[in-house]
């Protein structure tokens, strides 16, 4: 058994807000298997929703690799956030650099916009998005969210985007609607593994606040839990799905996320080029050793 550096953050706050709980141990030089990895996460179910294995790496300033209770993720927005702030804030010459690079186990070399001393957050270039097909169909995805198909918005369509993760976006006819889902996670489940989707993103235009471009939800059941407090894979396909559609024009918005059961988390995007990038701030909520 071994001691590894730990910390606990909630990525996305603001305010009242609690964000999304996210976990990061620091490995150094050590090669975790996946089976340790894995072993890590699974301690954590119903603490964090997703953890992170942090690294050095030959390429980046670290290595990033991403598991759920349930398995390894492609890419998790929330957890980048919640590890390189703090990462990034406590070390002076990652503080010193404008721009940071992770290598992520899947999806490559991603780069980080270091803002923390201007507005006190980082900004996350996400991985390019891809439109993929099929999409589900609408009265099926309805059926799969516990809703009436009449419910879905009849002039925006459904897409599967992949942001960073396999993202169903799927317009809601009101925010009303939007705030008040709450599906079953093992119908959501099954449909999201029989349609090869990670995720779902319901959204609606017509935001409480005029402060917000949007509001959105997602659900994460195959990663082990309902629902995704706040979420940077997610909010990045939902912007490239904006952009493609003429809904906005790439300047900086913020997007407001969650159901009526809670205080409403943050997000921030924004475009740079062909790219979409997501950000905010953590808190740190415990730090000290894990012993794995």
């Amino acid at each position: 058994m071994k001691a590894y550096p730990y910390c606990k953050a909630d990525a996305f706050t603001q305010g009242e807000s609690l964000g999304n709980p996210a976990s990061f141990l620091e490995a150094g030089e050590d090669e975790l298997t996946p089976a340790q990895m894995q072993a890590f996460a699974r301690q954590q179910k119903g603490f964090v929703c997703e953890t992170v294995i942090c690294q050095p790496s030959r390429c980046a300033d670290r290595k990033l690799t991403y598991y759920s209770s349930e398995c390894e993720v492609d890419f998790c927005g929330h957890g980048t956030v919640a590890a390189m702030y703090e990462i990034i804030r406590r070390e002076p010459a990652l503080m010193q650099k404008s721009r940071v690079t992770i290598e992520t186990h899947r999806k490559g070399v991603l780069e980080i916009e270091n803002r923390i001393a201007q507005e006190d957050a980082i900004y996350i270039t996400a991985p390019r998005a891809q439109w993929l097909d099929p999409v589900p169909d609408g009265a099926q995805a309805a059926r799969a969210l516990g809703m009436e198909p009449a419910k879905l918005h009849s002039e925006y369509p459904m897409e599967l985007i992949d942001a960073g993760l396999r993202t169903l976006i799927v317009p809601m006819d009101s925010y009303e609607t939007t705030v008040s889902l709450f599906p079953d996670q093992k119908v959501l489940k099954k449909f999201c593994e029989d349609h090869g989707t990670d995720i779902v993103l319901i959204f609606s235009l017509d935001g409480k606040e005029p402060a917000y471009f949007a509001h959105t939800r997602v659900f994460a059941p195959r990663f082990g839990y309902l629902e995704d407090p706040a979420t940077g894979s997610g909010n990045s396909a939902f912007a490239n799905y904006l952009h493609r559609h003429g809904l906005w024009d790439g300047e900086s918005m913020a997007l407001s996320q969650g159901g009526c059961d809670r205080v409403f988390n943050t997000v921030r995007c924004r475009m740079q080029g062909e790219n979409v990038l997501f950000g905010g701030r953590a808190t740190l909520r415990i730090s000290g050793v894990y012993y794995l």
